[in-house]
């Protein structure tokens, strides 16, 4: 085995000043970690982007290879979690933020970080799902468990064009919802419906008449992937014991709110974290994604690119301009 491999570095030449470049770089400049991947594939995330370009919320310390996704093979662990050859999927903890991560052809991790890649799903699906999938999965999960079911009304998915949104409006609608999907890109609305959204509203229906302490209860449950004033309104708006999911804050980290929904409907609010989360219900999530939520529109959901294709989709995505997931082939 070769000890170089192909990675995309980002450096800062000078205070707030940040590059990026493909590179040769040595497996031994690799963090510890008993566990040893080539990585076949990546995606690219939103923290990926932020990482890219040195936000220090994301990643303190360069130079860093970003990529908070990664699937592969083992080549080695020393602590006999897995054996080479293994199909793995590292995601989520510190993979990618201040540890080197998925864009490079090489990761080496703490064993307890992957998972052995689930009967059904192949390594290119999975990181078509990657972090997006397994938070959009969560959400559902939440809401299944709740027991919440597809004869009790809608469930409304905000920020429905993203990642997390058009995946969960993809899953709802396989585990046999009617979704109705929130954009504030109505352009995609035939796309939106093409992956599962039974209708497709602006998101200024949603928060039309938010000012109310109670508006009139729509849905039996919320997937938001977007916080703030969309968050609130959509809580307000659920049926007595619906469940909501919150994962996003692109709208805005605050939420003003009164109790009302919560102790005249029952409305219960769910956060989702899948960077924590716990090993045996993130691999029970990605079984369910490789079996009853597992997806045959995936493809039209992905645009794939190598390294060199990466900087493009960047800037892109900072610009609020990607209309699809971006698979990385690594291999």
């Amino acid at each position: 085995m070769s000890n170089t491999f192909k990675a995309l570095l980002v450096i800062q030449p000078e205070k707030k000043v940040f590059t990026r470049t493909i590179v040769e770089r040595q497996i031994d400049d690799l963090p510890a970690g008993e566990l040893l991947v080539l990585v076949h594939y990546s995606s690219l995330n939103f923290k990926d982007a932020l990482s890219a370009m040195g936000n220090p919320g994301v990643t303190r310390n360069y130079p860093h290879t970003p990529g908070i996704d990664a699937a592969g093979e083992v080549l080695s662990c020393s602590d006999g979690s897995f054996v080479p050859g293994d199909q793995v999927i590292v995601t989520s903890y510190d993979l990618g933020m201040d540890t080197d991560g998925g864009f490079g052809q090489i990761i080496r991790v703490p064993s307890q970080w992957a998972l052995k890649l689930p009967v059904g799903l192949s390594l290119r699906e999975s990181m078509m799902l990657g972090t997006a999938g397994l938070t959009a999965a969560l959400s559902i999960y939440e809401i299944e468990q709740g027991v919440v079911k597809p004869e009790d009304g809608p469930i409304l998915v905000t920020g429905a064009t993203g990642g997390v949104g058009s995946l969960a409006v993809a899953i709802l609608a396989k585990a046999g919802y009617q979704v109705v999907a929130a954009t504030g890109k109505m352009t995609e609305a035939d796309y939106l419906k093409s992956i599962g959204a039974a209708d497709v509203i602006e998101r200024n229906d949603v928060t039309q008449g938010s000012e109310r302490p109670m508006m009139k209860p729509l849905w039996a449950g919320v997937v938001d992937c977007v916080g703030g004033e969309m968050l609130a309104a959509a809580i307000k708006s659920t049926k007595p014991g619906g469940i909501v999911t919150c994962c996003g804050l692109v709208g805005s980290s605050d939420l003003s709110l009164n109790v009302f929904p919560f102790i005249l409907r029952g409305v219960r609010l769910i956060g989702i974290d899948s960077a924590e989360c716990p090993m045996t219900h993130r691999t029970e999530v990605w079984r369910n994604m490789a079996t009853k939520w597992k997806l045959t529109a995936l493809e039209s959901m992905v645009e794939e690119v190598g390294l060199e294709g990466l900087e493009d989709k960047i800037q892109s995505m900072l610009k609020g301009g990607l209309k699809r997931r971006i698979l990385v082939r690594l291999s």
